[in-house]
């Protein structure tokens, strides 16, 4: 072997003994170091409080008007003139447009005009033909009695002086005949009038009656044809559309003008059935309007008594005051409604709850030991704040509220303002 392989030789072997040393040593070394100081963390807790709460029950919903009218013209006609503009507010009652209606003021003065003419020929047959029809028949019937009469007296007092033998038997034949003629003129007047009192009276009077009423309804028809061509307003509002412009032709059936009462709001939500449950009508709401500071009070006013069947929701009214005309229709909200209530119950802040992913609900709380332990707990109603505690706390319980997050099981923690440092050594 040569001098530099005998001197590679002996720096392997101190090499070798090197890292044996070492690997004994190493262990004792790590035994010696200190260990690191243990963790502590800062969080936010409180105690379970008791007192009322209310179930809030939030959806989403639209804002539409508490009433409004899409008017639709009942005739065919180009518009004469427009009364209002988008935006104007109206009256209920208030004229809004007129349609063109030459003819139909023809037609109403020609109605007019026959219906004066009933009139006319109505008082003429009650008051003048029917009387004086009665009153000859009468004069007909005491004149035809006349007669009678005295071919009566005539036929007995020939008869005497036939049998007196005073005059011939041709005489009495002749006034004999003139008595049946003269009865039957008083039988044939009497029939005429009891005729006339009962039948022919009466029918002359119902024939001018149905005149004068033909008369009348073509009378009132004419002028409700004219009525339609003037648009009126049904209710106080808002006119929020108007297509047309004058001169254009308005079609019947098709929406001329819309009118809103937008003095009072509704915002419709559609709710689940078990949610819907809870609410009454006259109950208390709240709503966010986008680009307001605040929520909008407001109540309940209506609580669908059928499930929609498509959704198979509850349809919810809440009404809300709009005099100002602040709120816009059609603005999408979010509604907030109080629920069912309980007067006396144990509540926590929401933000204290913690959900697995099994949906199971627990809190941590600070223990005697100073560590946050884990409590599985049965939840009630919530606010939207706080959230009635059924079961799982007592009220001596010191519930995490904040810094809960993520926070391990035994973990060190000391109650402190939020803000304040979330962890710190164990040396004080």
């Amino acid at each position: 072997m040569s001098g530099s392989e005998k001197k590679n030789a002996a720096l392997r072997a101190h090499c070798a003994v090197a890292c044996a040393m070492a690997a004994v040593l190493m262990p004792a070394a790590g035994c010696k170091k200190e260990a690191a100081p243990e963790t502590e963390v800062t969080v936010q807790a409180e105690h379970p409080v008791q007192g009322a709460i209310s179930a809030q029950v939030v959806a989403d919903a639209v804002l539409a008007p508490v009433a409004q009218g899409a008017i639709e013209p009942r005739i065919t006609a180009p518009v004469k003139r427009f009364y209002v503009q988008r935006g104007a507010h109206v009256k209920a009652g208030e004229l809004l447009a007129t349609l063109e209606n030459n003819d139909l003021t023809a037609a109403v003065m020609d109605s007019k005009g026959a219906y004066i003419a009933a009139q006319a020929a109505y008082a003429t047959t009650t008051k003048a033909q029917v009387p004086e029809d009665t009153l000859k028949a009468e004069s007909d019937l005491a004149q035809a009695k006349a007669n009678l009469e005295l071919s009566q007296s005539i036929v007995k007092s020939r008869k005497q002086l036939f049998a007196e033998g005073a005059i011939p038997g041709r005489d009495l034949d002749t006034a004999e005949a003139e008595l049946v003629q003269a009865q039957a003129a008083y039988d044939t007047a009497a029939k005429h009038l009891d005729s006339l009192r009962g039948v022919s009276r009466a029918a002359a009077l119902q024939a001018a009656q149905g005149n004068l009423t033909a008369a009348r309804g073509k009378y009132d028809g004419a002028e409700a044809q004219l009525s339609y061509s003037e648009i009126r307003s049904p209710m106080d509002g808002v006119v929020t559309d108007r297509p047309l412009f004058a001169g254009e032709t308005a079609a019947a059936g098709a929406p001329l003008i819309t009118v809103m009462d937008t003095s009072i709001l509704i915002a419709k939500a559609h709710i689940a059935q078990s949610l819907a449950q809870q609410l009454k009508v006259g109950g208390e709401a709240q709503v966010l309007v986008p680009g307001r500071g605040g929520p909008v009070a407001a109540k309940v006013s209506l609580v669908s008594p059928a499930l929609d069947a498509g959704s198979t929701t509850v349809e919810v009214w809440v009404r809300i005051a709009n005099q100002s005309g602040a709120l816009k229709v059609g603005t999408p909200v979010k509604v907030s409604l109080s629920a069912a209530g309980v007067a006396d119950a144990w509540k926590i802040p929401g933000s204290a709850v913690l959900t697995a992913e099994d949906g199971s609900k627990s809190v941590m709380v600070v223990g005697t030991d100073g560590a946050a332990h884990r409590k599985p707990v049965t939840l009630g109603i919530t606010d939207g704040k706080d959230v009635q505690v059924l079961g799982g706390l007592a009220p001596s319980d010191q519930v995490i509220t904040g810094g809960a997050y993520g926070l391990e099981e035994g973990t060190k923690v000391k109650v402190g303002p939020a803000g304040s440092d979330v962890a710190s050594g164990g040396g004080n």
